[in-house]
């Protein structure tokens, strides 16, 4: 058989589409500017990022946090997520908790400072989701931020993109 590649094209369309209305994005823009594929790993434009490989998606003054695509599938199988309580502080850049795979343990770093309003319990039982779902059901907390000058330290897609492709 002829492999092409408008079958994965397709798919990944699909994917951005999905992964822009889960979280809030505009799903009417093409989706060619709007999602950029390393590989296997999947950048979202209009997230903030961190070179430790946590996602930001501002809505206000609450912030919800996850770990990029790319970290997913480096961790590869998720097996345990620990979070924070809700009504915490954390503080940018500092850990809020861990994730473990069968391949590594790894530290997960606030991007914002703040009081942690939710944190998604569905992780407990299913941790997998992280690696099914980096950017929709994979999220790991909101966070209501005290200071908004956090987001000035965070990447866009593309310098994340870069500072992953060095």
């Amino acid at each position: 058989p002829v492999h092409t590649l408008a079958a994965p094209n397709m798919a990944l369309r699909q994917f951005a589409r999905q992964s822009a209305r889960s979280l809030g994005l505009r799903s009417d823009v093409s989706p060619a500017p709007a999602l950029a594929t390393r590989g296997m790993s999947t950048v979202i434009e209009g997230l903030k990022y961190m070179a430790s490989h946590e996602w930001a998606k501002v809505d206000g003054d609450t912030v919800t946090v996850g770990i990029t695509d790319h970290a997913q599938a480096e961790l590869g199988d998720v097996v345990y997520v620990e979070l924070p309580e809700v009504g915490s502080e954390v503080s940018a850049k500092s850990t809020f908790g861990v994730v473990e795979s069968v391949k590594a343990a790894s530290d997960v770093y606030s991007p914002v400072s703040g009081e942690v309003v939710a944190v998604n319990e569905d992780l407990a039982d299913s941790p997998g989701k992280v690696n099914e779902g980096a950017y929709t059901d994979g999220w790991m907390m909101k966070v209501k931020m005290t200071d908004p000058k956090d987001l000035d330290a965070l990447m866009d897609a593309k310098a994340y993109e870069a500072s992953c492709d060095q």
